[in-house]
Parts: C-alpha cells; structure tokens; sequence
C-alpha cells in the first residue's frame, strides 16, 4: 500500500457525524471582541455544516449580544456556542449583575435594536436572573449534509 491510497482510504472511509458540538471563548470587553467572536463562531458553525442563512442569523445574534457586553457588562466576555442536531444555544456571561432587556429605540437612534434583531431572528431568549448570561436558541432544520 502506497500513502497515496492510504490515505484515499482514509478521507473516503464513512466517519460518524457528531450530535453534538461546543466551544467557548472569552473576549477582553473591547470593540474588536466583537468581530473575533463572529469570525469564531462561523469558522464553528462552518464545521458543524449549518447552512446559510440559519448560520447568518445565528452569528447576527452572537455580535448583537456580544456587543451588548462589551457596551453594558462588566469584565470579560465569555461566549458560548452548542450545537445538538437540530438546535444550536448562545450563551453570552459577563460581569453585570442587571439582566438584558429589551427597549424601544426611536426612529434616530443609533442604537438600542440588538435584542429586537436576537428576538426576531432566535426561537427563544432570556437573560439569567443573576443578569450574568443572556442566551438564545436557534431550531437548524435537519437534514445536514452527510
């Protein structure tokens, strides 16, 4: 056997698809989290194969809520991300001790619709009564590539 049908057996081989899945990161509460946090998260969401536009929205909701903790929390911002078959959860903890909550911007405000946008986009969020985890959940049609 030469390496090179080595390791076609390899790559062709049928290998078992996961149902599960997570990471977590921590990001210093500077404006740059932002975009490192949506970088990671679609490079996770890539190798999970959630398909356009579930994953857009999904990393949508993740800047909106990191953003929020940089801009509200308090400390460092901790992100986490599990997918299970057909579900993925946002957790998004900082230091803040007041729970998330959604307000009403005006028509100039440049500011103040992230919790709108995760409301609209998500099957379901909340924050934590400790106001140290803001999360929501996403249904993934199913039928991944296999």
């Amino acid at each position: 056997m030469t390496v090179a049908t080595a390791v076609s057996s390899v790559t062709t081989s049928s290998v078992p698809r996961p149902r599960y899945a997570a990471f977590e990161s921590c990001f210093a509460p500077e404006p740059i989290s932002v975009g490192r946090s949506r970088h990671t998260s679609s490079v996770f969401l890539r190798l999970c194969e959630v398909a356009d536009p579930s994953m857009e929205s999904v990393v949508l909701c993740i800047s909106e809520l990191v953003t929020n903790s940089v801009t509200h929390g308090v400390g460092d911002v901790s992100l986490r991300v599990r997918w299970c078959t057909t579900e993925i959860r946002v957790e998004v903890i900082d230091g803040s001790s007041v729970p998330a909550t959604m307000r009403l911007a005006s028509a100039n405000a440049t500011s103040g619709r992230g919790l709108g946008l995760v409301e609209a986009l998500s099957e379901d969020w909340g924050a934590s009564k400790d106001g140290w985890t803001t999360w929501c959940t996403f249904r993934i049609p199913a039928g991944r590539p296999q």
